[in-house]
């Protein structure tokens, strides 16, 4: 009897790793149709589970899943070009860390991996120093406890001053008190998974990032932003 159950077992197993391997597979065969791939995103160490209870959830806030981020399709050949791309700032003279900390590839949820702007509405800028095709871009502000930052706005442009052809790819300001417009998306609990924005033909070199404090205090915060992109044509 023992023998039998074990066997069983195992052959229940296998049948999971079966049906696991042919999802990859069929996931990979459609990708590879429309010259898709699974972004390959490199994740930091967890610092913190579940939602503290003392956290309420409002109907302006997303609901923790609890469950892994679904792969993301991207074009074959898409890549971070952020990476120890300049930084500038609203706050020239960060509290704590420096401003090129954001692309600097560090994202742990420590001290010293994250830079600390003023109160208040504050951005961070990125010069992708050309231009590219924009896929996706992922940002981590502070993820060593849960908090939520507030007035998340993310845009692109083609010139530093952010005057000509700014285009708005995430905004969860509901009340517009940033004054950048009143946005759609959902407020959300940090995490080691950081924010991945989903963008679609889009095309720019710089971007911009804004916040406005969160549940923790009036301070600004950035561990690290990373944008996905193919160059060009």
């Amino acid at each position: 009897m023992r023998m039998r159950l074990c066997v069983c077992i195992g052959l229940v197993v296998a049948g999971l790793l079966l049906c696991g391997a042919l999802a990859g597979a069929a996931r990979a065969a459609e990708g590879g149709k429309e010259g898709l791939e699974e972004l390959k995103i490199e994740l930091p160490l967890p610092m913190f589970r579940g939602t503290p209870k003392e956290l309420k959830l409002t109907e302006h806030i997303e609901k923790p899943s609890g469950k892994p981020r679904p792969p993301f399709m991207a074009p074959k050949g898409t890549k971070n070009v952020a990476l120890k791309k300049p930084v500038t700032s609203s706050d020239e003279a960060p509290i704590i860390g420096e401003l090129a900390q954001v692309t600097d590839g560090d994202k742990k949820g420590s001290d010293g991996s994250y830079v600390e702007l003023g109160p208040g509405r504050q951005w961070v800028q990125i010069d992708l120093q050309e231009k590219f095709n924009i896929h996706a871009i992922l940002v981590w502000h502070f993820h060593g406890e849960a908090r939520i930052y507030h007035d998340v706005v993310v845009q692109v442009a083609d010139d530093p001053d952010f005057i000509t052809n700014v285009r708005t790819v995430y905004n969860n300001d509901y009340d517009n008190s940033s004054g950048l417009g009143i946005g759609k998306d959902l407020e959300y609990l940090e995490s080691y998974e950081g924010r991945l924005i989903p963008c679609k033909d889009i095309t720019a070199r710089y971007l911009r990032l804004y916040s406005k404090g969160s549940t923790a205090n009036d301070m600004n915060h950035y561990t690290e932003v990373e944008v996905y992109a193919t160059p060009a044509k």
